[in-house]
């Protein structure tokens, strides 16, 4: 009976996710979505927990329910605490301990299939070394990208021959797993290449990541998140747990989805990114950035502004890393509420790859109450700058940058970008001329048509909230 229990609470659970992932489509139903899943995730534990019986072994609830609450506790805390400059280092953080997890299952679980195994079963063993493969992968991946988002190591590293040596690191991976899967090995000799492949995969994730710099790495953590969930689809396999495969198998299928969908964001392909070509951007120079120094640009002041925008008929905001480093998304919301009183049409342009993971920028603006329509995707928004009078850019470099479509020397050639040069007037707002996060100079600001605006967003925005009360 309690196990025909559990394969019901897995089926829930499963449908739980199925449906959570679903509601996550679509932003006004995606806090219950999440909410939804959890709920499933938590039913499958605790059927797991009181439901499962494995010959009377599952007895250790003290030390299971220590590990809950210590775990419960820390990401509770980590969420609340975590600031919107932090989500993708938090991200990249939990999704590592996901792949920590699966390579932990996989090493428990060597010991016992071989102690139990009364034939050779490849497919058995080639789940465990799967999971144990994809899973270090994405421990030792993430928390490189963890590292580099934090600010702890540099942007990129750039081994020389890293190309080839990832290549053939890869392919030796494969290999050993093959061998390993394929013969039966005593189980002294087994552990030893398996903790052998463990260190091969941890180091293949530190050598996949390290290059990668610059505005590619929204791409990095999708792809990091796929392998996880893929990790944790091994490990379904492995126990037979429908729950644990459904979940896996949704995260690992939607990471991949949004890896394709990051890559086209940003004119890769994904067979750049797994084989170790990616974040080199053709390794060329901008030509643009050649001479920045002797090029001229115009200032304007948060008084001109709230004049411009007061008696503007069309505005769109561009929101970057820069608004949610500020910390200003609750001001321009404000900002934007006095225009649409009005009577100013006021939009905000959302490309795939603005700021450090996919969907910040959603999910910035989403805490300070905009409205979800007023978000619209760079394939909706770009026609319309055109009638726009005027763009405001906050924070953001690289997503603007035309050299994206004018310069072939530049290493963001081919990217698709916010068209902003197309409207009437363009206003910039940064804190200096510095370059972005992907090091290169945008000519978007010396253009006859763009004004830049420095300073802090968010002081630079009250000031602006300020002006447009007194007009």
């Amino acid at each position: 009976m309690s196990e025909f229990a559990l394969e019901i609470s897995y089926l829930i659970a499963s449908i739980c996710y199925i449906l959570g992932l679903k509601m996550m489509a679509g932003p006004k139903t995606a806090r219950n979505g999440n909410l939804l899943a959890a709920f499933g995730m938590t039913l499958a534990i605790f059927s797991t927990i009181f439901l499962y019986n494995d010959n009377g072994k599952l007895t250790n609830h003290i030390w299971i329910f220590s590990g809950i609450a210590v775990g419960a506790v820390l990401g509770w805390l980590a969420a609340v605490k975590v600031q919107m400059t932090a989500m993708p280092q938090m991200v990249s953080l939990f999704n590592g301990m996901g792949g920590a997890c699966a390579a932990l299952i996989a090493l428990v679980e060597f010991p016992k299939a071989l102690e139990h195994m009364e034939e050779w079963n490849v497919l058995f063993m080639s789940t465990i070394l799967c999971g144990l493969v994809i899973g270090s992968t994405s421990f030792s991946g993430s928390m490189i990208a963890y590292l580099k988002l934090n600010g702890n190591l540099k942007k990129d590293i750039r081994l020389p021959f890293y190309n080839i040596i990832n290549t053939l690191l890869i392919i030796g991976i494969i290999g050993l797993t093959v061998c390993l899967a394929g013969n039966h090995i005593e189980a002294t000799d087994f552990s030893l290449w398996a903790y052998i492949l463990l260190a091969a995969a941890s180091l293949y994730g530190i050598l996949f990541v390290l290059p990668i710099g610059g505005a590619d790495m929204p791409v990095v953590i999708s792809l990091l998140n796929s392998f996880t969930g893929m990790a944790a689809m091994f490990g379904g396999f492995l126990y037979d747990n429908m729950a644990m495969l459904t979940g896996g198998i949704l995260v690992g299928s939607a990471g991949t989805i949004l890896t394709v969908v990051m890559c086209k964001a940003m004119n890769r392909s994904l067979s750049n990114v797994i084989f170790g070509a990616f974040g080199t951007g053709g390794g060329a120079v901008s030509a643009s950035s050649n001479g920045a120094e002797q090029k001229s640009y115009k200032e304007t002041n948060s008084s001109d502004l709230a004049v411009l925008l007061n008696y503007s008929q069309k505005v769109i905001i561009v929101p970057g890393y820069g608004l949610a480093v500020a910390q200003a998304q609750h001001v321009v919301h404000e900002m934007e509420e006095l225009l649409s009183e009005r009577g100013v049409e006021v939009k905000y342009a959302i490309h795939p790859v603005a700021g450090r993971m996919p969907g910040h920028m959603n999910v910035l603006l989403a805490e300070s109450n905009v409205e979800y329509d007023k978000l619209v995707e760079m394939e909706d928004i770009n026609a319309e700058f055109s009638t726009c009078d005027v763009v405001m850019v906050l924070g953001a470099n690289d997503v603007v940058n035309p050299a994206a479509k004018e310069d072939p020397a530049s290493p963001i050639y081919g990217m698709p970008i916010l068209n902003v040069e197309d409207a009437k007037t363009t206003i910039v707002n940064k804190r200096s001329m510095n370059v972005g996060y992907a090091g290169i100079d945008n000519d978007l600001f010396y253009r006859d048509k763009t004004n830049m605006l420095f300073g802090d967003a968010k002081k630079v925005l009250t000031e602006i909230v300020s002006e447009l009360k007194n007009l």
